[in-house]
């Protein structure tokens, strides 16, 4: 396991907060009545997992090389971005902001996850692994309840 910083997380993480920076005023109609209702263990567990996801990709040491796992959790954040323009495209609906994305559910939460757990993967970064399903627990969880019920 490395600790240098890495270019490779740094792109990741950019390409994680623009769009999530956009949307703090593009947030679908209703979302604060969503929000208000959610799990405190789900937020404590997204909470801890953002925060380490940040300083672990940031210094996982993984560095651009030709790699089919890096090259597809590139591929998955790329996805991640296209799925967020067809959201800032719509009518900011919570359905808008669940709904599927090549047949990915939540795509908005699922996708970044998947492609900083495969970064992990890919850097040999045990705490980035164990941080994305840290993450993916409480990401995932509270997308999940929220399209529950909307249903």
């Amino acid at each position: 396991m490395n600790f240098e910083f890495s270019l490779v997380g740094l792109v990741f993480l950019i390409m994680l907060f623009v769009p999530n920076i956009i949307w703090t005023k593009y947030q679908p109609k209703d979302y604060d009545k969503y929000s208000q209702r959610e799990s405190r263990i789900l937020l404590a567990f997204e909470r801890i997992g953002q925060i380490l996801v940040v300083i672990f990709s940031l210094f996982c040491g993984a560095e651009f090389t030709y790699s089919l796992l890096l090259l597809i959790a590139f591929v998955l954040m790329v996805m991640y971005e296209i799925a967020w323009i067809r959201y800032f495209n719509s009518d900011y609906s919570m359905g808008d902001f669940y709904k599927d994305f090549l047949k990915v559910p939540l795509p908005l939460a699922t996708l970044p996850v998947l492609a900083f757990f495969l970064l992990g993967i890919y850097a040999n970064s045990y705490l980035l692994i164990i941080s994305s399903l840290i993450l993916a627990i409480g990401h995932i969880g509270i997308h999940f309840n929220h399209k529950k019920e909307l249903l």
